[in-house]
């Protein structure tokens, strides 16, 4: 299939279901050291770590200018993209999802939908192709076994186009192995993807915190993080394990990252304990193109 399509950077947040996070001038006082109203300080180890600047972010995504493909409604979203598609590319679209809805599922070797995937980047360019392949797997009805083998034979970017839309094809845990092995990779948008609704509603507690932390140490802001505030909120296990973060990057002489702060300040804040959800389910098998993060990076944090 195509190459990864090359996506510009862009400044603007990911409406993903998270509070865009608010620049703070470097002589404020540091989020970590304040006390939220009606909840206690955030953890003391990192209360006392200076305030860095992180070491890398990614600060772009596609389909800003058409809106989030995991958060739009299908409809919606075909909307906003025949907008800002010239008429060729929203001819070309408009034929490929007529031949996904006719011809859904598996036909040959590969369905003609899976070869639209691969020339959307192409045909309706970087910035809409990740909308423009979320109508195509939507209008084909993939399924998770569809979307299971679009993402392991795929490019990078159709994964990341796979991972957009679990949220409005698959209801139940089926794929979340398909977001474990998102996160086990060091492709930042990638893991930004990964993070979308459906990873809000079905990773479960143990993996969402690891996740959060995979975040930190590889620069995906946390507003990528749908539903971060819900799911961190009173997270007392999720504290301890950004504040054991925080002091290991300030020993061995490493930068803090900015948003450490803001996730440990929602962590470290009285309130209902995050959902739990545990389905029964296998675990993501481990595929070569699954990288690792390095050792200088991860943080050497376990739960109790």
């Amino acid at each position: 299939m195509n190459s990864p399509d090359a996506v510009p950077a862009t400044p603007e947040a990911d409406p993903a279901g998270a509070t865009p996070a608010t620049a703070t001038p470097a002589a404020a006082t540091h989020p970590a050291a304040e006390t939220q109203a009606g909840g206690p300080a955030a953890h003391p180890a990192a209360a006392a770590q200076p305030h860095h600047r992180a070491d890398h972010r990614v600060d772009h995504q596609p389909g800003h200018r058409t809106g989030h493909p995991a958060v739009l409604p299908p409809a919606d979203l075909r909307r906003r993209l025949a907008d800002r598609l010239d008429p060729a590319a929203r001819a070309w679209l408009d034929r490929a999802l007529e031949e996904a809805a006719e011809h859904p599922g598996t036909h040959g070797p590969i369905s003609v939908w899976e070869l639209r995937l691969a020339e959307a980047g192409r045909r309706c360019g970087p910035d809409h192709a990740d909308a423009a392949r979320v109508l195509i797997l939507d209008a084909a009805r993939a399924d998770a076994d569809a979307l299971t083998r679009v993402y392991s034979q795929g490019t990078a970017a159709e994964r990341r186009a796979v991972l957009h839309a679990l949220a409005h094809l698959v209801p139940g845990p089926d794929a979340v192995p398909l977001v474990e092995d998102a996160l086990r990779t060091n492709d930042t948008r990638l893991v930004a993807a990964a993070l979308g609704p459906y990873a809000a509603r079905h990773l479960d507690p143990h993996a969402w915190r690891h996740a959060v932390l995979k975040c930190l140490f590889t620069g995906v802001p946390v507003d990528r993080i749908t539903d971060l505030a819900r799911r961190a909120r009173g997270d007392g296990e999720l504290a301890r394990m950004l504040g054991d973060f925080a002091e290991e990057r300030t020993a061995a002489g490493r930068s803090v990252p900015d948003d450490l702060y803001r996730v440990l300040t929602l962590a470290s804040t009285d309130g209902p304990a995050p959902p739990t959800p545990a389905p029964d389910r296998p675990r993501a098998p481990h595929h070569s193109h699954a990288d690792t993060p390095h050792p200088d990076d991860a943080p050497h944090v376990k739960e109790t």
